[in-house]
């Protein structure tokens, strides 16, 4: 397995749906914040609309991940589940 990302699981609200993703640790979490919503928005047909204000949290701890850190400077780990709100 690349040892330059990892699996995690995404939650979903508004749309009520969950996805398991690969994402790099080297990128910020801002930058896969907006390239998720992009993708999310395609596969969705659109059910899904970009919010500015959207976060990643941790689903365990609630905390808020800083959209100007990396990945690798996170606690996000193989196995990780986040929600983004």
């Amino acid at each position: 397995m690349d040892k330059n990302k990892i699996l995690i699981e995404i939650e979903i609200p508004l749309i009520e749906k969950k996805y398991d993703i690969f994402i790099p640790i080297n990128k910020k979490i801002g930058t896969m914040k907006s390239l998720i919503e992009t993708a999310l928005i395609d596969i969705t047909d659109q059910a899904y609309t970009q919010k500015k204000d959207s976060n990643f949290y941790s689903k365990e701890t609630g905390e808020i991940y800083d959209v100007n850190k990396t990945i690798r400077d996170t606690d996000l780990k193989n196995g990780s589940r986040i929600v983004l709100i």
